[in-house]
């Protein structure tokens, strides 16, 4: 064969992402972090509506988006950038900034799309290691070298659950040389009610090498739909637009996107459906004997086994109730599942399978 693709992509483990059915059977899947109560009803009637136009290109500037985002979080229009999910983001964020023998850091149990995306450019991906299952600011600042060309921080983080505080992160932003983009991806933010949450908008404003990523994909419930936003200064929205595709995000979604930001009610009834569920579980595990909980401020829970045996043998037990959690040794930790919060329903019945493991 002839045809030789760059070697370091190699190196690439495919993404896998979290289990959608068991043997065809109808499932209660909590494996992907998706809005348990759906989708907003506004943005799905005018998904519907879009349907008469899909023979046409979308705005490929995703102008009405950008300004409704604009509108909704007070900010620059023209300092927002949409992409296929925060995802295509990140991937653009690093082929913008980053080279073949760059270093890119991430937090040991961060994302896995953030040493994926380092690797597809030839940079090298340098996992920090977490104290507490946190990222451990001093270690990242100590990792820093000068090939370092990125700093990826999940805040929340997926799927830890755990965050760094405002001064935590303005302790990193100011030990960072201002030639090294951070990037604050703020997927689960909306979920978030905590007095010490960094508020990453004002932190764009105020350092130019700080980038915010946000998705439709979590709260808003359009995550088959792709699409996701970064927020960063005028002079890396333009290197994004130069890189990004011409027509990247649907109209569809785009329509659908726009109304969801509409829909206050839902995205309150989402609000307080997690934090209501969040709270339920965590008062019931912590009776539990060999289950531990981590603290989490998104829509999802990490459940500690204790080992990697027991691990696999609560997992069989909860697929054969047909209920699919996330496998976690992907993220170095197999002795781990990561439960996203479901129905009433689901939970209900979830909690139900739990107690019988004590």
């Amino acid at each position: 064969m002839n045809l030789l693709a760059h070697s370091y992509l190699s190196s690439i483990k495919n993404y896998i992402p979290g289990k959608a059915a068991i043997d065809g059977r109808k499932a209660i899947k909590l494996s992907s972090n998706e809005n348990a109560l759906g989708a907003s009803p506004k943005a799905i009637e005018a998904y519907k509506n879009h349907a008469a136009e899909i023979f046409r290109y979308a705005d490929g500037s995703c102008l009405e988006l950008r300004e409704a985002i604009a509108e909704k979080n007070r900010i620059d229009a023209d300092r927002i950038v949409c992409g296929a999910g925060s995802d295509e983001i990140i991937a653009l964020l690093t082929s913008a900034f980053a080279f073949v023998d760059d270093e890119i850091i991430y937090s040991e149990h961060g994302f896995l799309m953030y040493p994926i995306s380092a690797q597809r450019v030839g940079a090298r991906p340098v996992k920090v290691a977490e104290k507490n299952l946190k990222a451990d600011v001093d270690a990242i600042i100590a990792a820093i070298t000068d090939k370092t060309k990125i700093i990826f921080i999940a805040n929340p983080n997926n799927p830890t659950g755990s965050y760094l505080t405002s001064f935590e992160l303005q302790q990193l932003i100011d030990h960072t040389p201002k030639n090294i983009l951070i990037v604050l991806d703020y997927a689960y933010a909306e979920f978030v009610e905590k007095s010490d949450y960094p508020n990453a908008i004002e932190l764009v404003d105020r350092y130019e090498n700080v980038v915010m990523t946000r998705t439709f994909s979590k709260i808003y419930g359009l995550a088959s739909l792709r699409i996701g936003w970064s927020y960063s200064s005028k002079y890396v929205a333009e290197i994004l637009n130069k890189i990004r595709g011409p027509f990247n995000v649907g109209g569809p979604a785009q329509f659908a996107a726009i109304a969801a930001l509409q829909d206050d009610e839902f995205f309150l009834r989402s609000k307080n459906h997690n934090k209501k569920w969040l709270e339920i579980f965590f008062a019931e595990l912590l009776k539990q004997q060999k289950i531990k909980t981590h603290p989490s401020i998104a829509n999802f829970i990490l459940l500690d086994f204790g080992s990697i045996d027991e691990c696999r043998k609560e997992n069989q037990q909860l697929l054969a109730h047909n209920i699919i959690f996330r496998e976690m040794g992907a993220y170095d930790l197999p002795h781990c599942l990561r439960m996203t919060i479901g129905t009433k329903e689901e939970n209900l019945k979830i909690l139900e399978i739990l107690k019988e493991i004590r």
